[in-house]
């Protein structure tokens, strides 16, 4: 399976999965579903619908009037059907995800991954804020490109 992360998801009976492909079924947290307000998972569902092209269950997560905002790009999305179609015909091809790490409390949580696509690979911090109903409110997205190392720091660390 492409997507990783460091907390492994629980499933409660009767929640519903997502498929991705290839790989297991992972489990469906989607904001919809009674109680589901923890950022963590809210957030663990959206980049999984995300990397199975499972566009139906991204917009479940996200809010009516979400915002999304690039300040690298300075590009903004406003509301839910904007933002699928940004996601479904901004980024065609055959790209993959894959989560390092996502941290959430309460409303507020943050995700560290990897994006590839045509052999390129490229690191992103994404920011996500819930609204009161456990929805995807405000997701602010920053996709650092790579640099050289300054000459002045090089004998001061290790590259990788």
């Amino acid at each position: 399976m492409i997507i990783t992360m460091t907390r492994r998801l629980a499933r409660a009976p009767g929640q519903p999965r997502i498929r991705t492909a290839p790989g297991p079924a992972m489990p469906c947290l989607a904001s919809s579903l009674p109680g589901m307000t923890n950022a963590h998972e809210v957030v663990a569902a959206y980049w999984a619908a995300a990397q199975a092209r499972d566009w139906d269950t991204v917009a479940g997560l996200v809010a009516e009037q979400v915002v999304y905002e690039a300040p690298q790009f300075r590009e903004r999305v406003r509301g839910r059907t904007a933002y699928v179609r940004f996601n479904v015909e901004g980024f065609p091809g055959d790209w993959h995800l894959s989560v390092e790490r996502i941290v959430g409390e309460g409303h507020h949580a943050a995700s560290w991954l990897e994006f590839s696509d045509a052999g390129d690979r490229y690191p992103g911090v994404c920011f996500f804020d819930l609204n009161e109903e456990g929805q995807i409110a405000r997701i602010t997205d920053f996709w650092p490109a790579p640099a050289e190392l300054p000459d002045s720091r090089a004998h001061l660390v290790e590259r990788y």
